[in-house]
């Protein structure tokens, strides 16, 4: 026999493999950016790359400071500080508060912009006056301090020179800085990134050795004997070194997705192990007389054909995240698939290996013939009810499928990554303040091209402006034309025609923003136009709930530019990438669940020589997928990042107990029993193997439970959901449909 004659060989091969992936381990890093999980090609990067060349590579912190009134001395002298300091700061672009503010205003026939605020407040008669002016201010009241005058804003533009932790850290000392009774949260990517940059370190170091040790636990109540843990144990952390290790040989960095891929190893790298120990413990009950050497012999012939095409189809239906168009699900479908594909080969070869070298446990009393264990008498009862009332079986099947799938009704897909960290964390707090008292925390930058002193482009924007405010979920719109306005109002009558008008002439226009600039700091102006003023840049502050509220914020630019040939425009900004990551996630994960119920199909057709097989066989995944996804629309779970690879993996789980299930047929009805009987002895043989391995499977991913990302809790919970909806349709629903159509495939000889 060949594993036991290569055996040495065999077992050194495995740990020289091993050690060189150790070797690996070292060189690994991690990678929060959301931002860089699309593709270069997608046009939202696109654009905002080109936006950024033109406009600087920046992106947007925001600092909510709260309090019963903003406008009290105390809290005023704080956002002072704390904007001061920042402005001072070379991280910065600009810092935008109520101390950068501008008033811009008419004097004796003179443009003045003066800041909004002059003076600090000492009395309720100063500070009512202030509140007043503040009130009249378009460009300051909504826009950095709330209409309740309870919130304040203080907006940073960071040109991204800096680390994250060392900004963030700058940040948050800058604030400690400047202490006082308000409450402050802080929003953000560079504190997205570097909030998940340590919580991807923190659940490698407590998801880790945890997973492993509930694995461990897990397989010593399924076996109770010391090799019998041992082997498949070394499998799954052989595996885990392996799979690793693969991510820094090809050049890629850990992502948040990527924190799966260890823990699906522990999940599932120990299948295969487990079926050739559950094998070993029956023979070695049932067959006293046998000594390991044979034991091993009969346990690898049994199993190798089942075994090896259980890891080729969990391989494939992980490969089916290569086609996704988020790029760690690319690498995770990758790297997970060549580690399965070791832990197959590790089972197969490196497990019996060992094993041949051991000497035979003590008999399993409860495995043997005469055994009334509990275990027994739960799987005999199912066989007993299958078949007696396999039709009754698959109607309450059919309905339990139209109650789950009334959920998709109520399906969502998220519009944005805010639910990577918990909904009480500051960087949501500060969300959800934003979106109430100023409009939105989402900016959606849009450049134009055009002349930026053309009356007709800026009344465009005016235009675009009007129609975007009057959409609910837009708070506000900025651009070159606001501060135009803004200005036409200080030079001209109230009564006047021209007030709060764009000028008609390319001229008065180039006045305008050369007395603005004379007046005050042309960094004013440069934010909204660049240096030729041949591009206009447009911000758009909203809030969406839903993928659609984005979609109506570009159709109403649609609207106004979408047919101006002279002046092109291109959206981009965070906002937009969310987007499309969302949309992404949506493409991607139909795309994987696809090929993966094609590649499944085929596959068991080609296993048991029978097209039916694959039809058949791909029902219960069918089934657990769309239940699954049912279920998250009842739950109110969201499709994202991290659920949407979902599908793949439980697909190319949920098929293994399929195939067992199938093959113990096949083999009992070549013994020459009827169906009811083969039925029977399949669930109390072959099942006791199927369920040890799916419960193992579920304790792997019950880890993921500990993760400090929700997203990554949520998809535990479903991946659970949707492996047990899968082994409940291979020990019940596949034995009763086999009963009720006999298909002939299950008849044919090996």
């Amino acid at each position: 026999m060949f594993v036991v004659r290569y055996r040495w060989w065999i077992i050194i091969a495995t740990i020289l493999i091993v050690l060189l992936s150790v070797v690996r381990l070292f060189q690994i890093k991690t990678n929060p950016d959301l931002w860089s999980y699309l593709p270069d090609t997608m046009l939202s990067r696109q654009n905002s790359k080109q936006i950024d060349e033109v406009f600087g590579d920046a992106e947007p912190l925001l600092i909510v400071i709260g309090n019963d009134d903003v406008l009290h001395a105390e809290t005023l002298k704080r956002i002072r500080g704390i904007s001061e300091t920042f402005e001072a700061d070379s991280r910065f672009n600009y810092v935008f508060s109520l101390f950068q503010a501008k008033n811009i205003r008419s004097e004796e026939g003179y443009m003045l912009v003066d800041p909004v605020i002059t003076d600090i407040p000492q009395t309720a008669e100063e500070r009512e006056s202030l509140r007043a002016d503040i009130r009249t201010n378009e460009l300051a009241y909504g826009l950095v301090v709330s209409e309740d005058f309870k919130t304040a804003l203080i907006i940073l533009s960071s040109n991204k020179s800096a680390p994250d932790g060392e900004l963030m850290s700058f940040v948050h000392q800058t604030i400690a800085d400047y202490p006082g009774p308000e409450e402050i949260y802080v929003t953000g990517q560079p504190f997205l990134r570097e909030d998940v940059n340590k919580n991807i370190s923190r659940d490698l170091i407590v998801l880790l050795p945890v997973g492993l040790l509930l694995m461990f636990i897990t397989l010593w109540l399924s076996f109770r004997e010391l090799k019998a843990v041992f082997l498949p144990f070394s499998v799954v952390v052989f595996s885990i070194i392996v799979c690793v290790g693969l991510i820094p040989l090809f050049g890629w960095e850990l992502s948040i997705i990527g924190v799966l891929i260890p823990i699906m190893m522990i999940a599932i790298a120990n299948n295969y192990g487990v079926y050739f120990i559950a094998r070993y413990q029956d023979m070695n009950a049932n067959e006293p007389h046998l000594s390991m050497r044979r034991i091993v012999q009969y346990s690898v012939e049994y199993l190798t054909k089942p075994v090896v095409f259980c890891g080729l189809t969990t391989i494939v239906g992980v490969l089916g995240l290569v086609t996704h168009l988020v790029l760690p699900a690319r690498q995770m479908g990758v790297v997970t698939s060549i580690g399965i594909a070791f832990a197959l080969l590790a089972s197969l070869l490196f497990v019996p290996a060992v094993m041949s070298l051991m000497k035979k446990g003590k008999p399993h009393k409860d495995l043997t013939g005469e055994a009334n264990h509990f275990f027994s008498r739960l799987l005999t009862g199912v066989g007993k009810i299958i078949t007696k009332r396999p039709k009754l079986v698959l109607g309450f099947f059919g309905m339990f499928f139209t109650i789950c799938t009334l959920g998709l009704f109520f399906f969502k897909v998220a519009p944005d990554n805010n639910k990577v960290l918990p909904d009480k964390h500051q960087f949501n707090e500060a969300i959800r303040i934003v979106d109430r008292d100023f409009g939105g925390s989402k900016m959606l930058n849009v450049m134009i091209e055009g002349d930026a002193k053309d009356p007709e482009l800026l009344n465009k924007l005016v235009e675009c402006e009007e129609k975007l405010t009057a959409l609910p979920q837009v708070g506000s719109v900025t651009s070159l034309a606001t501060v135009v306005i803004e200005i036409s109002k200080a030079m001209n009558d109230p009564n006047s025609e021209a007030y709060g008008k764009i000028p008609e002439s390319r001229e008065a226009v180039a006045q305008y923003i050369e007395l603005y600039s004379m007046s005050s700091d042309p960094e004013d102006i440069e934010r909204f136009v660049d240096f030729d003023y041949t591009n206009l840049l447009m911000t758009i502050q909203f809030k969406a709930d839903k993928i659609a509220d984005i979609d109506e914020v570009l159709d109403n630019l649609q609207t106004v530019f979408g047919d101006d040939s002279l002046n092109q425009y291109k959206p981009g900004g965070y906002a937009l990438v969310e987007k499309e990551l969302s949309e992404s996630v949506v493409t991607g994960q139909n795309y994987s669940l696809i090929f993966a119920f094609f590649a499944i199909i085929i596959l068991l057709a080609i296993i048991f020589r029978s097209i039916p097989a694959g039809l058949i066989g791909s029902i219960p995944l069918a089934f657990a997928v769309f239940c699954t996804f049912g279920l998250m629309g009842w739950l109110g779970i969201e499709l994202n990042i991290v659920t949407a690879l979902l599908s793949s993996i439980s697909i190319g789980l949920g098929v293994d107990f399929t195939i067992h299930i199938f093959w113990r047929i096949k083999w009992e009805l070549a013994l020459g029993k009827d169906y009811p009987e083969a039925i029977k002895n399949t669930l109390i043989t072959i099942g006791r193997g199927i369920t040890i391995n799916a419960f193992s499977v579920m304790m792997g991913f019950a880890v993921l439970f500990l993760s400090a990302f929700p997203l990554i809790r949520s998809f535990a919970f479903l991946i659970i959901i949707s492996l047990f909806l899968c082994l409940i349709c291979a020990l019940v629903f596949i034995p009763a449909l086999s009963l009720v159509l006999k298909p002939k495939f299950l008849e044919k000889s090996f």
